[in-house]
C-alpha cells in the first residue's frame, strides 16, 4: 500500500508539473506572437513575415551551442543534395564576390566544364535576362533543371574584352568525395576523402581496389580540411580497415535511442596494409570518428594536426514545409571513451575560430582526460584527435606566413591561374588572351612567380617582401596548384602537389613505424 500511494502521489507530482511547463509555454508563445504582430505593424518599412519568423528561430538555436542550425528551405535542399550525391544542373559553385556572381568551383568533367566555363568567370546574364543585383538564388533556380534541357550562360571574363555566351546542356551531377587516389610512391597509395556523402563508400571501395591492382601495399588516407558528413558512411570507412566486432564510435545523449555503440560488422578488406591518416585543424565530424577510431584501435598511424574537436549529434527534424532544423541530440566517443568534442565559450568566437590560432606539438592536458588505446598507448580526450606525430601545415600542408596565407584565402592564386591556358584546349570558352600556355609536365618558372609579385601589387594591398620571398617555395606550389585544377583536373592538381606537400612528404617518413604498429593491431 505504501508503494501504490508514493506511486500516485509522484504520478500527480509529474503530471501538474506538466501542466505548469504547458502554461509557461503558451504563455511565451503569446509574447512572441505578440512581438511578431508589432514589428510588422509598426516598423519603419515592411519585412516579409518568413524572415522575421526564419530569423528569429536561428537567434534561438545560437542561445544553445555553436551547430544547431535553422535550415531555411534552399539550405535543406542543398544539404539534402550534398548528402546524397547528386542533383540535376551544370556542376557550377557560385558566390556573390565584390558585387559578382563569380564561379568559385566546377565538378570535373560536368557540362560546365565541357563548355569551357572556368573559375573566376562572372555571369552577367542567363538566357535573356541580365544577372544585375541579383543575388546566387537567382542563378541557381535558372540553370537548374531536367537532364538534356540547356541554358545559356552570360560570361565576363578576365582578358576577354567582351562578355560572351555559352549553351551549356543540363545533366546529372555527381558530387564525388573521393576526388583523388594514386601511387604517390612505387608501392605506396594516396586516396584524399574531401568530403562525406551517401556514396563515399562506394566511392572509397572502388579506389582502393584499383590501387591495389596497381601495386598498393600500403596507403595514407587523406582526411585534410574534411568537414564530415553522414555517420554511416564514417562506420563503413573505418569498417574498411577494422576486424568484425570492433567498435568505430557510440554515442549519448539525452533522447531515447540515443546511447549506441556502432561497430565493424564484418572484417575489412584492407586489414594488412601499414596505414597512415592525414589530418590537419580542418578535419572535423565524420573524418575525426574515422581517424580516432583507427588510432585508438592501433590500427593507423595518425600524422598532421589536432582535429577541429566537432563531434556532436546532428539530427535533422523538418518543421514544415521545406525548412529544418538541424538540433544537436548527442555526442560522439572514440572506442577508449575519447570526447571528441572540443568546449566553447559562451560567445562561442573562440571555438569557431580554431582554426585560426597557431598549434603547439606540446599541447597541456588535464590527467582525468587521459585514455590509452588498444595497445596501451597514451591519447587524450575532450579536445579533436591529436595526431601520433604533429606535423604544421594548415594551408595545402605548408605553413606560410600571414601575408601569403592572406594571398591563399583571398584566391590570388586562383585569379592568376586564369592567365594561363592549356596548349590545344578546344572548348568553346576556353581562354584567347591567355598569357601562358601549358602542357602536361610545366614547371612554375621563377619569371612566373616574379610576374604573379606584379599581379598581387597591382591589387594595391600592402606587398610584404620579406614574406613573399620566404614563400617562394609555398607561391610555386599553389600557381602549379590552381592552373593544374583549372586546365588539367584535380587528380593530376594533388598528384603534382603531393611531391612538395611537406605533411605528405613526412608521412612517407614514418611507414616503418606505422607497420611496426599494423602488427601490434594483428597480434591482438
Amino acid at each position: 500500500m505504501v508503494f501504490v500511494a508514493l506511486s500516485a502521489l509522484a504520478g500527480g507530482f509529474i503530471g501538474s508539473q506538466a501542466v505548469s511547463t504547458q502554461d509557461r509555454l503558451e504563455d511565451r508563445y503569446r509574447v512572441y506572437t505578440a512581438a511578431l504582430a508589432l514589428v510588422e505593424e509598426q516598423f519603419v518599412t515592411t519585412r516579409e513575415a518568413d524572415r522575421l519568423v526564419y530569423g528569429s528561430i536561428a537567434g534561438m538555436l545560437r542561445t544553445l551551442d555553436p551547430h544547431s542550425t535553422f535550415l531555411e528551405p534552399r539550405q535543406f535542399e542543398q544539404m539534402r543534395e550534398r548528402q546524397g550525391g547528386r542533383y540535376f544542373g551544370i556542376g557550377i559553385t557560385i558566390a556573390l564576390v565584390n558585387g559578382d556572381i563569380t564561379v568559385i568551383s566546377l565538378f570535373e568533367g560536368s557540362p560546365a566544364y565541357l563548355a569551357g566555363i572556368r573559375r573566376g568567370d562572372v555571369i552577367v546574364g542567363v538566357g535573356e535576362e541580365s544577372a544585375k543585383g541579383w543575388q546566387t538564388e537567382d542563378v541557381v533556380v535558372r540553370v537548374k533543371g531536367p537532364r538534356g534541357t540547356t541554358v545559356d550562360i552570360v560570361l565576363r571574363r578576365p582578358g576577354v574584352a567582351e562578355p560572351f555566351r555559352l549553351t551549356v546542356a543540363r545533366d546529372e551531377i555527381n558530387i564525388v568525395t573521393v576526388r583523388t587516389a594514386f601511387m604517390v610512391q612505387p608501392g605506396t597509395g594516396y586516396v584524399r576523402l574531401q568530403d562525406f556523402s551517401e556514396t563515399t563508400d562506394r566511392e572509397l571501395g572502388d579506389a582502393l581496389a584499383r590501387l591495389r591492382r596497381e601495386g598498393m601495399e600500403r596507403l595514407i588516407l587523406d582526411l585534410r580540411d574534411n568537414p564530415g558528413g553522414p555517420l554511416d558512411q564514417a562506420i563503413a570507412v573505418s569498417s574498411r580497415f577494422l576486424k568484425r566486432g570492433e567498435m568505430v564510435v557510440y554515442t549519448d545523449g539525452r533522447i531515447e535511442n540515443m546511447d549506441e555503440q556502432f561497430r565493424a560488422t564484418a572484417t575489412g578488406e584492407y586489414t594488412d596494409i601499414p596505414l597512415i591518416v592525414m589530418v590537419n585543424r580542418n578535419s572535423a565530424s565524420a573524418s575525426e570518428i574515422v581517424s580516432g577510431a583507427l588510432q585508438d584501435h592501433d590500427r593507423g598511424l595518425v600524422v598532421g594536426e589536432a582535429t577541429f574537436g566537432k563531434a556532436l549529434v546532428q539530427s535533422v527534424y523538418r518543421v514544415s514545409g521545406d525548412a529544418a532544423l538541424a538540433l544537436t541530440t548527442g555526442r560522439y566517443f572514440t572506442p577508449s571513451g575519447r570526447l571528441i568534442q572540443r568546449p566553447w565559450d559562451g560567445s562561442f568566437d573562440e571555438y569557431l575560430t580554431y582554426s585560426l590560432r597557431e598549434q603547439n606539438a606540446d599541447r597541456l592536458h588535464d590527467p582525468a582526460e587521459l585514455k590509452y588505446t588498444d595497445s596501451g598507448r597514451k591519447v587524450y580526450s575532450g579536445g579533436g584527435i591529436e595526431p601520433d606525430h604533429f606535423v604544421e601545415g594548415p594551408v595545402e600542408g605548408f605553413d606560410p606566413k600571414r601575408f601569403t596565407r592572406l594571398l591563399y584565402a583571398r584566391g590570388a592564386f586562383i585569379s592568376f591561374a586564369e592567365r594561363f591556358t592549356k596548349q590545344g584546349d578546344m572548348r568553346p570558352g576556353a581562354r584567347s588572351a591567355a598569357t601562358y600556355t601549358v602542357a602536361p609536365g610545366w614547371i612554375v618558372t621563377d619569371a612566373m612567380v616574379d610576374q604573379f609579385g606584379e599581379f598581387v601589387r597591382s591589387q594595391g594591398a600592402r606587398f610584404d617582401e620579406a614574406a613573399f620571398d620566404a614563400d617562394r617555395d609555398f607561391i610555386k606550389a599553389m600557381i602549379h596548384f590552381e592552373v593544374d585544377n583549372d586546365l588539367f583536373g584535380v587528380e593530376e592538381a594533388r598528384r603534382t602537389l603531393s611531391q612538395v606537400d611537406p605533411q605528405v612528404q613526412s608521412a612517407l617518413g614514418f611507414f616503418a613505424e606505422a607497420r611496426q604498429l599494423l602488427l601490434t593491431s594483428r597480434s591482438k
